[in-house]
């Protein structure tokens, strides 16, 4: 069976060695984005998983699509056209600096897809979950209106779906994210998000918890994942905690509630690397421990111990294998030499 991920790739351009953008005379190019990455992860689990797309006919629209070849997603419904690939530039920051993002998106080839232009029957066909994450209908009106032709067209070909809400300031205005996501969550199955996205999509606010002062309450947001999963009919909400010392080093764990019963996972003190990507490793994560069939805690622990290997990583993608995942699920944090 096979999973389908619908949304934007985009070109990374990143300042090398911590630099900051004044500083850097070079940038480093690598592609990424949020369903593009949880594809990836998932081709490197040995899944079978398919990502639907908008590229431009030019060397970076072709770039991307042979990256993604290269870690087995497949490509057969990237459709081509527009004027550019969207480019994000990455300032990594360090201690007590924050990192930053910038976006040159506008205009990007799948900012003008509308419905209509992909055969979701087609698309569908043999796969079994269908993922997707708020920043594609923040893209513009017709792109969200192609996200829900292709929810509607998943819900009717029977697939799972999961969202993960991965609100982004920069794109959209609480008001109009809470007035699009209500609309699409009603096709929605496993609903997935960060220690501020309930609160600023759909003004739940966790109890109890200090985001800006990194300290998040596993306590607080379970009834966070008890409303959402009322309010939105949900059979799982999953929910990451991160508590953010400094852009260096973070507390990392998530918990679960799935059909009623809340799971908590083990927390992880991690040492960054690279951050970008952290919950679209943890949402692979999640999706191929439900998708495969393990039970809600094992999916919770592969989830967090996917993404806390991801943050050691350079780069949007989560290049780890299901072994080393288990390996660390099981205990083994040493970091010491495989020979």
């Amino acid at each position: 069976m096979r999973v389908v991920t619908f949304g934007e790739i985009m070109m990374r351009l990143a300042t090398p060695g911590r630099l900051r953008f004044s500083q850097a005379r070079e940038l480093e190019l690598t592609y990424g984005g949020g369903e593009a990455n949880v594809a990836v992860s998932l081709a490197n689990f040995g899944l079978d998983a398919r990502l639907v797309t908008r590229l431009p006919a030019n060397p970076f629209g072709d770039g991307a699509v042979s990256v993604l070849r290269s870690h087995g997603v497949d490509t057969s419904f990237v459709a081509r056209g527009g004027d550019r690939i969207g480019v994000y530039f990455l300032e990594t920051g360090a201690s007590q600096r924050a990192s930053v993002v910038v976006y040159d998106r506008a205009g990007s080839s799948i900012s003008q897809v509308a419905p209509g232009e992909f055969d979701w029957a087609k698309v569908f066909d043999g796969a079994g979950w269908f993922h997707f994450t708020g920043i594609t209908p923040a893209l513009g009106p017709r792109v969200a209106e192609a996200t829900a032709e292709a929810c509607r067209a998943a819900k009717e070909a029977g697939l799972t779906v999961s969202c993960d809400l991965n609100y982004r300031k920069k794109l959209w205005t609480p008001a109009q994210a809470g007035e699009t996501m209500t609309s699409l969550m009603e096709w929605v199955d496993v609903g997935i998000g960060n220690e501020e996205d309930a609160e600023k999509v759909f003004g739940i606010k966790a109890e109890g918890s200090n985001v800006e002062g990194g300290h998040v309450s596993a306590e607080g947001y379970e009834q966070v994942a008890r409303t959402l999963a009322e309010k939105f009919d949900l059979k799982s909400v999953a929910i990451t905690l991160r508590e953010s010392r400094s852009a260096d080093e973070n507390g990392w764990s998530a918990m679960l509630l799935y059909e009623g019963r809340v799971h908590q996972s083990r927390k992880y003190d991690i040492n960054i690397v690279d951050r970008v990507g952290g919950g679209d490793s943890f949402a692979a994560g999640l999706v191929y421990g439900l998708f495969t069939g393990r039970g809600a805690q094992d999916s919770l622990e592969f989830a967090v111990a996917a993404s806390c290997l991801k943050h050691s990583i350079g780069g949007d993608f989560n290049l780890v294998s299901v072994a080393e995942v288990e390996a660390l699920v099981k205990g083994d944090a040493s970091g010491r030499v495989q020979r």
